[in-house]
């Protein structure tokens, strides 16, 4: 964490910084006596905090701009309960396990809702907000939010500011005390960011990559994953010379009934990516024993404009979360339930309210339709999307005492690159086209030119089977915690289906959640 305002004449000349603490208290004491905001406003980085005030008598609690770290709060009727992860909350029985509708409809929708943390009478302290708890009540205040800049510098310049920014976001990054590494896929977000950490860092970079066992020799490509990882992870490992390591995963490591459940209570709410999520949770236990720091990618495609969904014209102009599959009626669920959480009507309800909140586009490109829409869909990538990201990398790494640092989340970059028309954004006509020009020196070609492929998901058959076993064990149990939200009809033909695995974790997840959190369901 940095602090700013290093020319103020008005600021302890004195002021020596030694923690992250330190800097907090020390912001606070010089310019937040009047209003907060405007400390926390002059802090760089990726925190959460409370804060008491012993002289006003007020609890302060403040999260980084894009929620890279989480924090929780539950008011009760003398106060209120916080933590950084629902657990924290939920150990003290004034916290009430239960989720309502609301809670299950944000469960069942693959969409950040800053309103709703799936337990009923709990809330998040929304990012880029500071809460304030005094005897008077609860108050949230906005100290940071997307703005529109008026971008008007041409192409040419806007790629190297990109560059300015990058390196030094990373050079801030690389400050610390102990072995510092970073995640590498062999793509451009990561790529990008090891070779500027091994150009910036005073010593060798360790490196690290996830694998399954047989991944690269029996790849299928995948719409969302057209290339393995493998071959590209080591070619940049001995381009950029870095200390790689390889952690390679089996399907009996990711059905393990100890990880899945240690992988639920890391991540701590009903939210799943499936075999991805534990694998990461895997990837980062293997990685804790070589190092306590590592930096990651998270944010590059979201600001870049890196994922599919970006340059699919069908997608973009459909009025809803351009991510979200067509169909959105579960159809594994009870109809009566379907018909009572609605969940078209929340999505479009959410996706109502955040379209509300899109800072209006200025600038030379403002007439154009397009770049409006772009517009739009940037920043809800950014408030929607990006948050389950950063969340999920949170809770997996911090499961193992890993610190991950997000580089692309840097505000001053994140601010910029909104700003900048999409024209920029694919001058090339590919996808991340500022990020590639960016960073084109420091890479072999065959990455600057790989198209973009998601986070690996196993492929081996065995994984599937073990899935389906359980899904079917689960299904012939009426008294399992999830039966009475399913369609027996739909969910046996969920079973017998293929590609559909994603539902398939879901439903297993949430029965795990409602079994060990000892969740009611008040529906």
């Amino acid at each position: 964490m940095a602090c700013g305002r290093r020319g103020d004449a008005h600021c302890d000349r004195s002021f020596i910084r030694s923690s992250d603490t330190e800097v907090v208290l020390h912001a606070h004491r010089e310019w937040g006596r009047r209003d907060p905001c405007t400390a926390v406003s002059e802090l760089n980085g990726m925190f959460a905090y409370a804060l008491w005030d012993t002289a006003k008598r007020e609890l302060l609690l403040v999260r980084d701009r894009l929620g890279i770290k989480p924090l929780y709060y539950y008011p009760t009727q003398h106060g209120v309960l916080f933590g950084s992860e629902p657990k924290a909350i939920l150990a003290n029985d004034l916290a009430e396990r239960v989720m309502d509708a609301d809670g299950l409809r944000r469960t069942l929708s693959f969409t950040a809702d800053p309103h709703n943390t799936v337990f009923r009478g709990m809330r998040e302290v929304r990012p880029g907000h500071i809460v304030r708890v005094t005897r008077d009540g609860i108050q949230q205040m906005t100290y940071w939010q997307i703005t529109d800049s008026g971008h008007t510098d041409d192409v040419p310049t806007t790629v190297r500011r990109v560059r300015e920014l990058l390196e030094d976001t990373i050079q801030r990054q690389l400050i610390a005390d102990v072995p510092l590494g970073t995640l590498l896929s062999g793509g451009l977000d990561s790529s990008a960011l090891t070779a500027l950490a091994a150009r910036f860092s005073g010593e060798r970079i360790r490196s690290f990559a996830v694998d399954f066992v047989g991944y690269t020799e029996n790849f299928t490509a995948h719409p969302r994953r057209t290339t393995p990882d493998g071959p590209y992870v080591q070619e940049v490992a001995k381009f950029i010379a870095t200390d790689h390591t390889d952690i390679t995963l089996s399907a009996d490591e990711l059905m393990d009934p100890d990880v899945r459940a240690s992988t639920l209570h890391a991540r701590d709410l009903p939210f799943t990516l499936g075999d991805k999520d534990s694998s990461l949770y895997l990837l980062f236990r293997a990685i804790r024993q070589h190092s306590t720091l590592v930096l990651s990618g998270e944010s590059a495609d979201e600001i870049f404009g890196g994922y599919s969904y970006f340059h699919d014209a069908a997608r973009v102009q459909a009025d809803t979360f351009p991510w979200l599959d067509v169909d959105i009626r579960r159809q594994y669920l009870d109809p009566g339930l379907l018909e009572k959480l609605d969940l078209p009507g929340y999505l479009d309800e959410q996706y109502r309210r955040a379209l509300s909140e899109v800072p209006a586009l200025t600038g030379p490109t403002s007439a154009d339709p397009h770049e409006r829409r772009m517009r739009e869909v940037c920043y809800l990538s950014l408030t929607r999307f990006l948050p389950r990201l950063l969340d999920r990398k949170d809770r997996m790494s911090m499961a193992w005492g890993l610190e991950v640092r997000v580089p692309y989340c840097d505000h001053r970059l994140v601010e910029y690159v909104f700003g900048a028309p999409w024209s920029h954004k694919t001058f090339d006509r590919r996808e991340k086209s500022l990020l590639r020009a960016a960073t084109a020196d420091l890479l072999p070609q065959s990455v600057v030119q790989r198209v973009k492929s998601g986070y690996p998901a196993i492929q081996d058959p065995t994984y599937d089977r073990m899935l389906r076993a359980r899904f079917a064990a689960l299904l012939n149990d009426r008294s399992a915690a999830v039966a009475p939200l399913l369609s027996v009809d739909g969910s046996r033909a969920l079973l017998n289906t293929t590609d559909n695995t994603r539902w398939v974790e879901h439903i297993l997840t949430l029965q795990d959640f409602l079994t060990d959190y000892n969740v009611s369901l008040t529906v």
